[in-house]
């Protein structure tokens, strides 16, 4: 069974930082691409980043860069998503999802998703 589990969300005041992290299991972790995507109340979900487990190949969406640093660890199963420099346009909650083989910051591209952990940026 493929599962995805985020954890690391939490409230923050803005500067502040947050370590997400998006623990993996239930299929080949090397043959997939992990993002990073998030949904604020009202919004519709957006991509965030995304990392290629083989090879380390990274994006990010242009509202983020600079600021997070998406990382995979192979032997833990584990990508993370390391968030700093919070503005409070940061606040939603943030999903990891898995996709074979493909790079996206499109929702709609991943196959498998997590059920999602709330980050709270208050100015």
């Amino acid at each position: 069974e493929v599962q995805l589990v985020e954890s690391g969300g939490g409230s923050v005041q803005a500067g502040g930082s947050l370590k997400l992290s998006c623990a993996a299991s239930g299929f080949t972790f090397d043959d997939h691409a992990i993002g990073w995507y998030r949904q604020a109340p009202g919004k519709e979900r957006e991509g965030v980043s995304c990392i290629a487990i083989s090879g380390g190949k990274t994006y990010y969406a242009d509202s983020v860069k600079g600021r997070f640093t998406i990382s995979a660890d192979n032997a833990k199963r584990t990508v993370y998503l390391q968030m700093d420099s919070l503005k409070s346009e940061d606040t939603a909650v943030y999903y990891c999802a898995a996709a074979y083989q493909k790079m996206s910051l499109i929702p709609a591209a991943f196959d498998y998703w997590g059920q999602g952990t709330q980050a709270t940026v208050s100015s």
